[in-house]
């Protein structure tokens, strides 16, 4: 279901469910290569969080996708065009505001769908998250136990906008460039370990057309299997913060 869609009325029956959920999509605004779109981060979480719903409904989770959250800190795009990052201290604040709102509404969890991956992003969708214990959690693929079910490029840190990415996006039918895709080189650039090399940008990392891993070798097929993994890690996000 997706809460922006629904009356009032409708809104009054579910929260008058035993349990009830909202997923907010997380994202951001920036590049992704010459082949995805700024988007993609954004784009992936929406389909996530719309796949694990009927995964809690079987669990009894009365869920609905909120409307997402589309900006983010996004410091390592800086100097491409479209990298639109806002500050984290307003990120923390605007995030804390819709939880807080959602939860006053009557729901009793929200989880914060996340996938982008910028480390400060992901701390300031923690922080606000943080506020409220137990009934705020946060689905992101940083996370250990999600990342190792993941593919091995995702693991290598070398995805962005590369062959994982590229699968997501060409399963959600996002506008994908298939005919340069299919010319990009392959890319070994990890950016994990950028990141750990103290690495401020993809400029510094050597990311000239803001991508890496290997976009060419995306498939559908692939991305509907990571789909499956990222609803199943949704999913079990919100059971187990009841």
């Amino acid at each position: 279901m997706i809460l922006a869609d629904l009356t009032t009325e409708d809104v009054r029956g579910l929260l008058a469910r035993p349990r009830t959920a909202a997923l907010v999509p997380v994202g951001s605004v920036e590049p992704h290569g010459p082949h995805l779109p700024l988007g993609t981060d954004t784009s992936i979480s929406e389909r996530a969080a719309s796949d694990a719903v009927p995964l809690l409904l079987a669990q009894g989770v009365d869920a609905v996708v909120a409307p997402s959250v589309p900006y983010g800190v996004t410091n390592y795009a800086g100097g491409f065009p479209g990298a639109l990052s806002v500050p984290r201290e307003a990120l923390v604040g605007f995030l804390h505001a819709v939880a807080e709102a959602l939860l006053k509404d009557g729901w009793q969890r929200v989880a914060f769908v996340n996938n982008h991956l910028e480390p400060a992003h992901d701390a300031a969708v923690r922080e606000a998250a943080s506020h409220f214990p137990d009934r705020v959690v946060v689905a992101c693929p940083l996370t250990r136990r999600w990342a190792r079910t993941l593919s091995d490029e995702f693991k290598r840190g070398n995805c962005h906008a590369g062959r994982y990415e590229s699968s997501l996006m060409l399963a959600a039918g996002g506008p994908v460039k298939d005919d340069v895709r299919a010319e990009l080189a392959s890319l070994a650039t990890s950016l994990s370990d950028g990141i750990r090399d103290g690495k401020g940008t993809f400029a510094e990392m050597g990311l000239d057309r803001a991508y890496t891993g290997a976009p060419a070798e995306a498939t559908r097929e692939e991305g509907e299997a990571l789909f499956a993994k990222l609803a199943e890690m949704v999913a079990t996000e919100v059971l187990e913060s009841f």
